[in-house]
């Protein structure tokens, strides 16, 4: 014992010299209490437990569209079940539309005050200056019987009282009948539906969504998600079959979730053969829907009605679009057990550019998400071009992205519409299948489909540009006070950073593990087994955490905690640098005479090397005395540490981690024959100190220059103090003059 502990002694007197000086901060210690616990619900290792649940919702609709009063009208029944082990003696409904009403709670002010120049939309963000029509006008609410049944609106909630108890493991059926104004897109900030207007031919683009009552969720973790509809944060929704019936004028074109049940009583017989060739066209899109007749379409305001019936097995929402200005084109793509449908449709306005993208842009989402994640299940997946922001719904999304009257569009323009087009393709998986919770946790489903969007667009189109680790550096440079972490709820968010940070900050996190930390491999599996392990699930933050290290055998925690808890930053500074080389013969370590030092001249030797000039310290390296360390030595071969580091250059490396998080720190060492190579020290090198730590390398060759993240992989805000010898920088000053003489 007395050994041992002499050993310990004698060990501790070598680390002690990178012992924290400064406060502890925990960096490496559990998240256990950061997220919720493990129960039979949730397991530990990330996957649904045994006692695991969700309720669900089915929906039979018959909906009406008014095009000469811009209305809605519709009636539903909702046949609701009760899979959790609670009572309810109420549900609760979400009333999305009413959130366009003038009293409801909204977001005006989030894009700044008053400003002596501001736009009419702004002002009417703030102000609420017209009162627009808005908001359901629900008739009725009966149960099966027909019995009414009393209701409660909050807002966007609405809280129904059941008669009797909804037991667990029951369901009930009942009805509502609805009407609403659509709202025109154009005067609304963040409006993800309604309808948009075209002076030219006077027509109208009817974009239909959060249209009819749903269901709010109700779980294990928080009960009822009752949380309002503020606009930012989105969408927690159950699962269902869907039977719907829509009602519109005769001459529109109806695009929509589910599959189309009459397409005989709605299409022409050469619209169907088209559908027909389309259906067996792999390759490239057929027309469905052409160009003069949709022109011919614009032309007739048809007076008459027509009905298309869509179902849908399994979806957490159902959207559609209607109008008689669709362009339609589709193509075929084979999975393993079935074919999918990629359909576009578009106004002429959209020409030529959608003609030609659109529908490549899905099939390109449709094949990397599939093999990132699992194949893409339903029947269609369907791009409708807007004017404005693109929106996600299942098996269907509104899409911003159009060339001018000219038909021409830039290329930055042109990146965009086809980035949009993949990113909300790309929702089909996050959240509308991995269906976590977007009102509470919006980097959830944003997260990581732009991470997969990014992906996709990095190898379907490599000419253009896709997130990097560089491109997070800015918004992380910003004021710490502003910023806030990704574990922040959707609507507690500044808008002029909730892209940033619930967009753009963990799709660089994940790009790290997969690139740089877990390795592509290993990552891409442990991806894999997250979304088929809460397909059709509600997973929580934890549940993603947790499976990433259950799937990786990797500790994580330590960058949970720093890029989605905090605000940190990454920035690593190359702060000494000392080179050795080791004497070929004993030499007493006193006898200074025989040892040359590396200094810069004029410095005292302690003073820190700025470049590699003054040659390297010659040091000596004695036997070491095996009873200090209690015979634990006493295998050590002496003269084969000496033979190996004999000739050798050893570098001492301090580096420091200004930013607070901590990072694996990637070296790249230039050799004075012109060759280099990347070596990387794993994030557990800031253990034992979080602020600063020092690492000795042994060389073969002589080193002309080291430089810290050559690969900018960890996004260092602060380059600059990463390399060495130290490079001078301009001052602000020196910029300025320089530009003034350019």
């Amino acid at each position: 014992m007395r050994t041992f502990l002499s050993f310990l002694i004698a060990l501790f007197s070598l680390t002690a010299m990178q012992a924290q000086t400064q406060p502890w901060q925990g960096k490496f210690e559990p998240i256990d209490n950061m997220i919720a616990p493990p129960n039979s619900y949730r397991t530990a290792s990330g996957a649904p437990g045994k006692a695991y649940w969700q309720q669900r919702a089915d929906y039979k609709i018959k909906a009406e569209l008014d095009e000469k009063n811009n209305t809605i009208t519709g009636e539903e029944t909702i046949t609701y079940y009760n899979n959790s082990p609670d009572d309810l003696s109420y549900l609760w409904i979400q009333l999305e539309q009413n959130v366009n009403k003038k009293e409801s709670e909204d977001f005006g002010d989030a894009f700044g005050g008053v400003s002596d120049s501001i736009s009419s939309m702004q002002m009417q963000a703030l102000t609420r200056a017209i009162d627009f029509p808005a908001g359901y006008t629900i008739k009725f609410i009966k149960d099966a019987s027909g019995k009414d049944l009393r209701a409660l609106v909050n807002n966007t909630m609405m809280k129904v009282m059941l008669n009797s108890p909804l037991l667990s493991g029951e369901s009930i059926t009942f009805s509502l009948a609805w009407s609403y104004p659509i709202t025109d897109r154009s005067m609304f900030m963040l409006s993800r539906e309604g309808y948009e207007y075209f002076p030219s031919d006077d027509n109208t683009v009817y974009l239909i969504a959060h249209w009819f009552p749903r269901m709010a969720v109700y779980n294990d973790t928080e009960g009822w998600q009752n949380q309002q509809f503020q606009r930012l944060g989105e969408f927690a929704l159950e699962f269902g079959d869907y039977e719907v019936e829509i009602t519109v004028p005769e001459d529109h074109i109806v695009a929509s979730t589910g599959e189309l049940q009459n397409s005989k009583q709605v299409l022409s017989k050469k619209q169907l053969d088209r559908l027909d060739k389309a259906r067996k066209s792999f390759n490239e899109p057929v027309i469905i829907i052409t160009q003069d007749e949709a022109r011919e379409n614009e032309k007739t305001k048809a007076t008459k009605k027509r009905t298309w019936v869509y179902h849908a097995k399994n979806v957490r929402d159902f959207s559609f679009a209607s109008s008689r200005k669709f362009i339609w084109d589709a193509q075929a793509h084979q999975f393993s057990d079935h074919v999918t449908m990629a359909m576009s449709f578009y106004p002429k306005e959209g020409l030529p550019v959608w003609k030609d993208e659109s529908t490549k842009a899905i099939v390109a989402a449709l094949e990397v998400y599939s093999e990132a994640t699992f194949e893409y299940p339903y029947p269609v997946a369907i791009s409708v071009n807007t004017s404005n922001i693109g929106m996600e719904f299942p098996m269907i999304s509104f899409n911003g992205g159009r060339p001018d009257k000219n038909g021409d569009m830039s290329q930055r323009a042109k990146e965009g519409m086809i980035g949009t087009i993949i990113h909300e393709v790309g929702h089909n998986w996050f959240p509308m299948i991995v269906s976590s919770d977007e009102r509470k946790w919006m980097w959830m489903d944003e997260g990581l489909n732009t991470f997969l969007h990014q992906r996709t667009v990095a190898e379907k189109y490599p000419d253009f540009h896709s997130t990097t680790p560089k491109d997070i550096v800015p918004f992380m440079q910003g004021d710490r006070n502003i910023l806030r972490p990704i574990m922040t709820t959707s609507d507690s968010e500044l808008l002029t950073q909730f892209g940033a940070n619930f967009y753009q900050k963990p799709t660089v996190g994940l790009q790290m593990l997969r690139n740089s930390i877990i390795g592509k491999e290993l990552f891409d599996q442990a991806f894999k087994e997250y979304a088929n392990r809460w397909k059709y699930k509600h997973p929580n933050p934890g549940d993603l955490f947790r499976t990433l290290e259950d799937a990786t055998a990797t500790d994580l925690d330590w960058f949970i905690r720093g890029w989605f808890f905090t605000t940190e930053t990454v920035d690593m500074e190359l702060t000494d640098v000392k080179w050795y080389k080791i004497y070929d013969k004993d030499v007493n370590i006193e006898d200074k005479s025989k040892k040359t030092t590396f200094k810069i001249e004029g410095e005292s030797t302690t003073t820190k090397a700025t470049d590699f000039s003054g040659g390297p310290e010659m040091i000596t390296m004695t036997e070491t005395p095996d009873q200090n360390y209690g015979g634990f030595l006493s295998r050590l071969d002496e003269p084969e540490v000496r033979k190996q580091v004999a000739n050798k250059n050893i570098y001492e490396l301090t580096i420091k981690n200004l930013g607070g998080l901590v990072m694996p720190v990637t070296i790249e060492w230039q050799y004075t024959d012109g060759s280099s190579e990347i070596e990387t020290l794993p994030a557990d090198i800031w253990r034992r100190n979080e602020y600063e730590t020092t690492k000795t390398f042994l060389k073969t060759k002589e080193v002309k220059a080291i430089n810290l993240d050559p690969n900018f992989e960890f996004a260092d805000t602060n380059m600059t103090n990463n390399v060495f010898p130290k490079k001078e920088t301009d001052s602000q000053f020196d910029t300025f003059k320089q530009k003034q003489q350019n």
